[in-house]
């Protein structure tokens, strides 16, 4: 490994990112690292890791290399691997674009959630293609304290848990992950989103990401609190065959989410490189083994 390794900062409605680029994928990046990098007072600091590898080099996206270059290796804050972010997919496209690997215009990314189409806008904007979602069946609660919820099941690729509020700050501190139940509905854990109506085809969420804790953001739980909303509002485009629009607000900014008559879905958002610089290596070494 070098002694110094190149990485940037990035964030999308204030969900945040260290991105590193690896396009050989030749960085050892174990989960206790990306940990360290991920940690505010001792790292960098990021609700998540976005390693930038080509999807040739990588043994789980290989298979993918023909629909699409690169793979955005996503891992969480804690270091543990996650299918996909839609935050991070923006953010992803924003740094090909910035080292001169794409331009303005359609691409695509591959993720563990599948090959995402991406549109960079010239006014700024990245529109990811986020797919359809699933909405398996079966009843689900979510809680906090002596509050409980009925929650609508929505898979963007990763599991999310939506629960409509009275109140926003119904959803505790967020700092632990909400119990919910049947525990075999999510094996795996689950996103959970805290929802309440700010107007017509206006929701704000807060959300605790598997993994990661609260966040100010979440690409895919906006996705998902866009279409439980839809449903709870008796609006489904793939019976009606008219497209449907959400604006979701989330704690760091505002995402724009359509769902088509076809069933796929756009999620439409702003997304920042803030910096850049080098991680030293062997403090990283150090501090892994600490």
């Amino acid at each position: 490994m070098s002694t110094r390794i190149p990485f940037l900062k990035g964030h999308g409605t204030e969900n945040d990112f260290v991105i590193v680029p690896d396009p050989e994928n030749a960085i050892d990046l174990p989960p206790a690292a990306v940990a360290v990098l991920c940690d505010r007072r001792a790292g960098i600091g990021g609700d998540g890791l976005l390693h930038v590898v080509r999807s040739a080099a990588h043994p789980e996206a290989r298979h993918l290399a023909p629909e699409a270059e690169w793979f955005m290796d996503y891992r969480n804050g804690d270091g543990s691997i996650a299918e996909m972010c839609g935050n991070g997919v923006r953010v992803f496209a924003r740094y090909l674009q910035r080292a001169g690997h794409v331009a303005e215009g359609d691409l695509a990314v591959a993720t563990r959630g599948g090959v995402k189409t991406v549109h960079i806008a010239k006014d700024g904007d990245v529109t990811v293609g986020m797919g359809k979602a699933l909405l398996p069946e079966g009843d689900v609660t979510v809680s906090v304290g002596e509050r409980s919820w009925p929650a609508r099941n929505v898979n963007m690729g990763n599991p999310h848990a939506v629960a409509f509020v009275d109140d926003l700050s119904h959803a505790g501190d967020l700092l632990s992950p909400p119990p919910f139940s049947p525990a075999a509905a999510y094996p795996d854990g689950v996103n959970v989103e805290f929802v309440v109506d700010r107007g017509p085809g206006r929701v704000a969420l807060r959300v605790h990401e598997r993994g990661s804790g609260e966040t100010r953001s979440c690409g895919t739980g906006a996705c998902a609190v866009a279409v439980a909303a839809a449903r709870r509002d008796g609006a489904d485009p793939t019976a009606t065959g008219t497209p449907v629009t959400y604006t979701v607000d989330v704690p760091g900014g505002t995402l724009v989410i359509t769902e088509r008559p076809d069933g796929e879905i756009e999620m439409t958002g702003p997304a920042v490189i803030v910096a850049e610089g080098e991680i030293d290596a062997e403090w990283l070494t150090t501090a892994t083994r600490a």
